[in-house]
């Protein structure tokens, strides 16, 4: 057995560790070139070329109408592509996610457990980790080449944070009549998309306090569920958020797809939510054993699954491992500072 999973970890691939200091997503896709274009490949494989020329066209607009923060640098990001889908996959929200933050039991602080879905093959493949620097000090960003946002990362000294979607708001009894009113909300609204929001907190927070605080009352272009872990046992937290409310669940505390707090009509979304979020809150208080992905079994496990993290903002720990439908598309990367 010792001989097969060492054969394994041969085969598997690393994880990238880079740091782009100050310089974000741009300096990422230009230490990266074969990954960021394999990205938009497999956004082309998923979407479609119809699909991302227009996406592009309207993404373009809504981020220049609306002074968007990134657009400057998810321009630069489209000139350095060899295709199309830039715009349009910096603002992709179309995936699923389970997450929890708890006091760690094995260690001193919180920990973040966190899974996230996303049917785009490839992706578990080509997750990098990067250090990025704002001017609230270094943090480190699980993300992919091209992509300006933040959808989960970690801040040694500060905090970790990860974003999940909620579901679909339902106004009929179509699912394709309410996709398009709900994109029609979004087109009306100036706010910040949720990854650009946590991007924003990453680089400009020095707390968990802080940090809870921005997340809870920025207004947003669409809903979202936060998940935070300070360096406290006690700092962890729940945002489930509207466009223009919040309620704040305190941890420990589990999250996937669905409202837990909120009471909104809705279409599911992922592959069982209900059944990953009972999951999740059974084993995210367990001390971590030999393996740090232990906790990550169906339904949390399933074919889209393509990131699992693990994140200990007051010692440092940072583990990941990327997935794909068939099993783990990585080695294990771990980080203690």
């Amino acid at each position: 057995m010792h001989g097969e999973e060492a054969k394994m970890k041969d085969i598997l691939p690393k994880i990238p560790y880079l740091d782009v200091g100050p310089h974000g997503a741009v300096r990422l896709a230009e230490l990266t070139p074969e990954i960021f274009d394999a990205v938009l490949v497999a956004g082309h494989s998923y979407y479609g070329r119809a699909t991302l020329f227009f996406g592009d066209l309207l993404s373009r607009r809504w981020l220049r109408r609306n002074c968007n923060p990134f657009t400057e640098e998810i321009i630069k990001l489209s000139q350095l592509a060899d295709r199309r889908g830039t715009y349009l996959l910096n603002l992709s929200y179309e995936w699923s996610c389970t997450s929890a933050a708890t006091a760690d039991p094995s260690l001193t602080g919180a920990r973040l457990l966190r899974t996230l879905d996303w049917p785009l093959h490839g992706l578990g493949r080509y997750v990098v980790v990067v250090r990025m620097a704002g001017d609230a000090g270094v943090y480190d960003n699980i993300t992919w080449p091209g992509f300006v946002g933040v959808a989960t990362a970690s801040a040694p000294g500060r905090f970790a944070a990860a974003l999940n979607q909620p579901p679909m708001r339902k106004w009929t009894s179509f699912s394709c009549t309410d996709w398009t009113i709900n994109r029609i909300r979004v087109w009306r609204r100036p706010a910040l998309p949720p990854v650009h929001l946590l991007r924003q907190v990453f680089d400009t927070c020095r707390t968990f306090l802080a940090a809870r605080d921005m997340l809870t009352k920025t207004p947003l272009a669409m809903p979202a569920f936060f998940t935070l872990a300070g360096i406290e046992p006690h700092e962890t937290c729940v945002i489930e958020r509207t466009e223009d409310g919040a309620c704040v669940r305190q941890g420990p505390v589990s999250i996937s797809n669905h409202w837990i707090e909120t009471v909104q009509p809705s279409h599911y979304r992922g592959h069982d939510s209900e059944g990953r979020l009972r999951l999740m809150e059974e084993l995210c208080n367990r001390a971590a054993s030999a393996s740090p992905f232990d906790w990550v079994k169906s339904p949390i496990l399933n074919p889209t699954t393509r990131l699992a993290v693990v994140a200990n903002p007051a010692n440092g720990r940072l583990v990941v491992q990327g997935w794909e439908k068939n099993g783990p598309a990585t080695t294990v990367f771990e980080l203690n500072q």
